[in-house]
This record gives C-alpha cells, structure tokens and sequence, in this order.
C-alpha cells in the first residue's frame, strides 16, 4: 500500500521536522512495515544545481556569428558562459545551471560541466525553459521578472515541492492502516508514547466537516434486502453539479499513488478513499430508476457489465447495488459501465457503505477482480466512520464542482455495531511480555491508540474503537501495547545453558528456548510460517474430514489452518532454494490444527477440535561438503536420525519406557522411524514424500522430523539431574557379531543388551558394522556390536565379565534370535 509523505503530514502536526528515514523506523517498528521509499519530484531532477542570475556583460563571440559572451552573477560568484540564444542580453534576469547540475530530456540526462567552445571557456548554462522542464519553448532563454533576486535557488523560485510515496507491506489483520489518517493514527501514538519531539504538537488532525448542511429532499428510497451482508448503507443526492476535470492539486495527489485521475467527482470519491479508508461510490442519478436503490443478491446466471466493459455472469452470492429494475454495480467491488458518472452528469447518488468483508472477498476471488474497494471491505472496514466520509466527500464535491447537497443523509443501520470491550489482566500482559509494567505506562499506551480505558484493581477495562477489527481479545491488547511501546525496549534477559532438568516443576517456555539453543549450536535456523496454510496442498494430502477450514478466508493460499507443519516448512526450503541456497537446516515450534470427529456436534469448541504444538526439523542438500579428505556428503536418512535423537536425549527422554518402531503407511513420509511411549507416536523421521515435495516445487530430497510437543512436555523426567564422581575403575570393552532377522531393529537389539547387563553397561550400544548379502543364509544380516561395561565399586574379573557376556548373548539369543557367527 502506497502513502504519500506530503499527504500525511495534513494529518498530523510536527511531521516537517521528523525526517523521512524516521518515519519509516517508526512505522517499522509499530508493525507498518516500509518495503520501500521513492521520492516523487514534480520536475524530474527537482530543479537541483540550477539558480538565478543576472546577466552582467553580453558580447559577441569573435569565432563565431550566433554565439555570445556572457558573464553572470549568480550571487557567490561571477561566470563567464557561452551561451547560443538569440535573446540573450545584459541586465536580464535570467536561470543558471552551476556545473555538476544534471538535466533531464526524457528518459536522457546530461552533467553540465566546464567546457570550451570555439576557444572560449565556459563555466556553465543559461537555461531554456524545456531544458529544465518548466515548458516546451526553446525559442531562447527564460527571462525572468527584473525583481527576482540574485543567486535564489531555482527550485525555491518555482515552488517545486517533491514527495515521497512510501510503500507498506500491509498485513491482513491491519484494516484499521488501510488509509492515510489510520497511518498518521499510528504515527502520532508512536510520537506520543516514544516521545519523539514536542508532544503538545502530537496530535491527529481529522479534517472538519461541521460546515456539512443536509437538504430536505426526499429523492431517493433506498432498501437493503439482506443486513447480515450490508450491515450498514448511507446515501444522499448532490444536484447541479459541473463534471470536469479535477483542479491540479488533487491530480497531482491522486497521481502521487498512481491513481488515474478521471473526473472531479469520482476523483473525489478515490481521495476520501485513500484519505479515511472508506470507500465510495458514484452514481449517476439518472440511471438510478424509479429513483430507488436496492441492496440485494444477484440471480443466478444474471449478466452484467462492469465499468471495464467485460459482461460478467453473476453468482446467486454475489451483493448488487440495483435500482429498480436492474444491477448498477457489484457492491463494495467493481461499478457498472452505464451507472457512472459522466461529463453530461448533473445529479449525484453518493453511497457510502459498511459490507460484509467474506462476503465481498469472495466475489472479487469469483470475478477475479481486486480493487482498492475490495482490499479494503475484504480486511474489514469501519462500520461508523461512513456518515463522517459520506460528509467529507459532499463538502469537497461542493467546493470543487459546485452544485448543492439535496437531501437529508439516509442511514440504514438497524443494528448498531459497539466497540469491542476487553478486560486486560495486569498479570497476564507482564508474564505474556516478561517484563513489569505499570497499568498507568499501559494505559497511556492504549490511550495514545484512541481506546478508552479505566482501572478496576489489576484489570484495565478497554473500550477497543470499531476501527481496529482485529483487536479482540486480551492477547490482541498486549501485541497494540507492545508495538507502540517498542519491541525492541524490551530488556533482554538473555538465555541459561544449562541441561534440563530444572528441579520438579517444568516451564515450557525455559525448556523450549534451550532446545532451540542446542538446534540453532548445531547450524539448524528458525522458521516461522503462518498458521495458516495452502488450501488445495492440505485437502489433496491430509484427511479433509478433519481439515479446519476458515471461514473468511483471504485466499485460497490461506484458507485452513495448518494440520502440520510441513507444508509451510517445504514453503521455506523452496523460497530458499529459489534463491540458490540448496543447502539447508530448519527447526521450527507452532501449533497444528484438526477436527476431532469423535465428539458429537454440539460438544463445547475445545472439544470438537485439537490444537497440538509440535517442533519440526528440515534438512536437505548437502550436510558433508567436498573437503580434500573426502567427496561431499549428500543428506541422508541418518542424518536427520541423528539431529532428532540428539533433541530426544537432551530432554532426557532416553530415561523413560519407549520403543522404536518402523514407520508405516504415512501421509508425510516415504520411510522412516517413530518414537513410541505408551503406544502413542511422540516422534517420527523420515524422507518426506516426492509427491509433497512436488506440490511445492521442491525437487531435492528433504528429511523431516516431527515431534509431538504437546505430549512430551508432560512425558519429561521431573527428576532433577544427578551427578557423581567419574570411576576410577576401568571400562572394559567387548564386540559382538550377531547373525539376526532381517527384520530384527538395532533398538531392539540395544534394548535387550541393557536387560541383560545387570547394571554394568557404561554408556551406549554402539553398531559399527552391518552386512547383508552372500554367504548369508535367506532373510538374515550381520550385525557387529560393540559395548563397554564398568563396575563403579572395583575393577572387573575375567570371571565377572565373561559371566555378564553370557548372559547378554543369552539374552539376545531368546529377545531377538540372535545367534553369534
């Protein structure tokens, strides 16, 4: 979304003396985040480097019989210029280019610099008028009045302004940001709060409308069929107004966000627009028959043709504008070719609207249509800001195309929307935030919002304006307070190292940011993707039966919410790989979302769906580069095997009772492994499917691992870590080659060997060698093992050690048919 500099500083009060590069930190930092900054300059070049002068001395050059020698003061110093026009004379007051000054022709531009023609040094130009973009004569040089003064910059003299248009990366939820006075809004609470320069001047000037005077003619009748899709609906009539083109200022600030102008009235309807965030519409009286408006459905099949000319079939679902007797326009996205104005337009029917925002979403998706009207109502509007808008457009449509406000303004509002009222715990914002804040520091945040607030011991009571739809709950509150305040002023406590666990009582958050210190030590990088995930990919992979679906949704690209969180991790890995990092390591923390299809229709919300949080690891491309000791090592199995039993037994879940099963049917996986503890799957790794891959365009292999951690933050050991002393006995060490099944695991094979060890394995079960293949009977494999054992009172005997190997062999004999070869 484009906002102009110049636009916005008519909205609030001391914005000349904050620089255009703060503006953009502030607008970053409140969650407007700048993606760009172009400057806009009425003259391209802005006149820069060009000054008044006055001619001196003017004489003809002696090698030459049209040139002139001429000297010009130009205020700090005196130039001698070779100069070709005809009209050139001493006395004039005329414009210089200094040398360095670069003018444009076109898309071509030159330096002007110090040069000799016909062996006569010049040290700069004397200006037409086209030269330096102020007309199109080239007749000869520009003579100005004889008052000008000497040396005044040029751009001063011709009062060229230039803009900035700053481009905002708007967020979906930010409706309340759509316009210059919701940006300037931010603004001027950001200034408040972070005291950035003069707060008596911080404030938010709205432009007035106390001079709007209603008519008292009954016009137009206006019925809204359905007020859940048009909750709110006013209208009045302007008459005898002149349709002509815009007067320059509002030209030029349309054009500043590359908006067309068109004529004075519907140009008038885009500024209020772009100004309050409200969109408007024009109709051409005239075309509204039997002078009554309807707000109704379409009829299925119903034909209709928009303002580009395209004849568009309607969908039963899609609201019209209508008059009596056909559509006039697809409401809240796209006007009708006849209905409106036009340069024979006399009378005007202004609407202003409050739609409903699924509603109009879906119908710009359905026609393909996406205009500054839809991105507005489909993000939700203000339902009462359209009486203010709807009086803001009449004011300027008198004041620039004359004509009178005929009639009383028509509300259809039966059902009045409140401000949302939210109670905000104390407690609960500063342990959200981590950090102690007073309810007066908060309420000045909020207050700097335009909310209104009281106090009832710990609990702030927020009225919450009707523009900030998306602020709706406690936690809404906080994220307000803490883009305001700062983000960034919140005080790092810094991160604890130490391994879990942290006596009895397990604080998720403590133990999630270690792991993700012992992930990110080990070159793995955070992702974090949005709740919200592609709607065709989920449906085509996952159960659909328990698929949650939103209900308004923005796209079909964010139209579920995730049931894992794969496929926004393979959205990672592809952006990357795109960018030609192939060589990747991902971890990322979020909550999945399903339908519990157990519980009976009327359960309670919580029960009829689930939300887990889960921790995901990525790898894929190479994880061994070339090295002159050995050729690069593409990613494999193992290695997210590896990465995922490192997590596993940093959170000590190497003590509890699980076993390790291979995966079966997945929807995710090809092949892989999971955790199981108490024949429930808590963890699961593998090589991701190609078809998945396939469907985000990721053609390398990636590994996932996917661990439940929702379920193991209530399986962690609560046992404090113990230590002890380190033996001063000594290890001994035994290998074991084992001829087993086929199908027999190497957890099944460690397993069995800690039974049967009687308390004097030191440390693990280690594979170091597997063969398959001939000189072995049908079915089987070869595994070679080896084993410490310790005894941490006395050192071994031969007769304890071979008794102990014994039974192990014993043991693996009857666990898993292992025999010795």
């Amino acid at each position: 979304m484009k906002i102009s500099y110049t636009w916005l500083k008519n909205y609030i009060g001391n914005l000349e003396d904050i620089s255009i590069e703060d503006i953009s930190s502030l607008l970053t930092d409140c969650g407007l985040e700048v993606d760009g900054i172009e400057e806009k300059e009425a003259i391209k070049g802005g006149l820069k480097g060009l000054v008044t002068g006055e001619v001196l001395t003017c004489v003809d050059h002696p090698d030459s019989d049209h040139l002139h020698l001429t000297t010009v003061n130009i205020g700090s110093e005196v130039l001698s210029i070779v100069c070709g026009a005809p009209n050139v004379s001493a006395g004039q007051k005329v414009v210089v280019a200094t040398i360095g000054t670069v003018l444009y022709s076109g898309d071509e531009k030159f330096t002007i610099k110090k040069s000799k023609i016909r062996g006569q040094e010049s040290f700069g130009m004397i200006c037409a008028e086209d030269e330096i973009g102020l007309g199109t004569s080239h007749d000869g040089i520009m003579v100005l009045p004889a008052e000008v003064p000497v040396g005044m910059k040029a751009a001063e003299y011709f009062n060229v302004t230039s803009d900035y248009v700053i481009e905002i990366g708007l967020t979906p939820n930010r409706s309340d940001a759509t316009s210059h006075i919701g940006v300037a809004r931010d603004l001027v609470a950001m200034l408040k709060v972070r005291k950035f320069s003069n707060e008596a001047e911080n404030i938010l000037k709205i432009p007035d409308v106390s001079a709007f005077k209603a008519g008292s003619e009954k016009t137009v009748t206006i019925e809204v069929d359905d007020t859940t899709l048009c909750p709110r609906y006013t209208g009045l009539v302007i008459k005898g107004v002149k349709v002509a083109p815009s007067p320059q200022w509002l030209q030029d600030t349309l054009l500043s966000l590359n908006l067309k102008p068109i004529n004075n009235i519907v140009d008038i309807t885009n500024f209020v627009l772009m100004e309050t965030g409200q969109p408007l519409h024009a109709f051409d009286m005239s075309e509204i028959k039997g002078n009554k408006v309807v707000v109704r459905t379409a009829k299925e099949g119903e034909k209709f043709i928009t303002l580009d000319g395209i004849e568009r079939v309607l969908s039963a679902q899609d609201l019209m504008i209508c008059n009596q007797s056909y559509p006039m326009c697809i409401a809240g996205v796209f006007g009708g070719l006849n209905s409106g104005i036009k340069e024979s337009t006399t009378d005007v029917f202004l609407e202003s609207a409050y739609f409903n925002a699924s509603s109009i979403r879906k119908t710009a998706r359905r026609h393909s249509l996406n205009t500054d009207a839809s991105f507005r109502y489909e993000r939700g509007a203000d339902p009462n800001i359209t009486e203010y808008a709807i009086k803001r457009a009449s004011l300027l449509i008198k004041e620039i195309a004359g004509g009178e406000i005929a009639s009383e303004i028509t509300d259809i509002y039966p059902t009045k929307i409140e401000p949302a009222r939210i109670e905000l715990s104390l407690k609960y914002l500063n342990s959200l935030v981590g950090e102690e804040f007073s309810a007066q520091t908060i309420c000045a945040v909020l207050e700097a919002l335009e909310m209104k607030v009281s106090t009832s011991g710990d609990t702030i009571n927020v009225e919450v304006p009707t523009n900030k739809v998306d602020v709706t709950r406690p936690a809404d509150l906080v994220e307000e307070f803490l883009r305001i305040y700062g983000y960034n002023k919140i005080e790092d406590k810094g991160r604890l190292s130490f391994s879990l666990q942290d006596g009895e009582k397990i604080k998720p958050e403590a133990v999630q940011r270690k792991v993700a210190d012992m992930i990110a030590s080990n070159g793995f990088c955070e992702i974090l993707n949005n709740s919200l995930t592609n709607e065709e990919i989920s449906k085509k992979f996952y159960d659909n039966s328990t698929i949650v679906e939103i209900a308004n949704p923005l796209s079909s690209e964010l139209g579920v919410m995730r049931p894992s969180l794969l496929i926004g991790g393979l959205q990672s890995v592809a952006y990357n790989i795109n960018r030609k990092q192939n060589d990747l390591k991902f971890f990322e923390w979020g909550r999945t979302y399903s339908k519990n299809n157990s519980v009976k229709s009327d359960a309670p919300v919580t029960a009829r769906y689930k939300e887990e949080e889960h921790l995901s690891l990525l790898i894929t491309g190479v994880s061994v580069p070339e090295n002159w000791l050995a050729p690069e090592r593409k990613t494999d199995f193992y290695f997210i095997k590896k990465y995922a039993e490192l997590v596993w037994n940093f959170l000590r879940l190497n003590e509890i009772s699980f076993t390790i099963e291979e995966l079966g049917q997945d929807v995710e996986i090809s092949y892989g492994l999971q955790y199981v503890v108490n024949k429930k799957p808590i963890l699961k790794i593998g090589k991701v499917k190609h078809e998945i891959c396939k469907a985000i365009d990721v053609k390398q292999d990636v590994f996932y691992a996917d661990f439940n951690w929702s379920a193991i933050l209530k399986l962690l050991p609560k046992k404090a870590v113990s230590y002890k002393e380190i033996s001063k006995f000594h290890t001994v060490r035994r290998d074991l080659a084992l001829l087993i099944d086929k199908n027999i695991t190497f957890a099944q094979i460690s397993s069995s060997l800690k039974r049967n060890a009687n308390n004097l394995l030191a440390g693990e079960v280690i594979l170091f060698d597997v063969y398959q293949g001939e000189h072995l009977p049908e079915n089987k494999k070869s595994y070679a093992i080896g084993f410490n054992l310790l005894d941490e009172e006395k050192n071994l005997t031969d007769q304890q050690i071979e008794r102990t190997v014994q039974r192990i062999v014993e043991g693996l004999a009857k666990d898993c048919g292992a025999t010795l070869r």
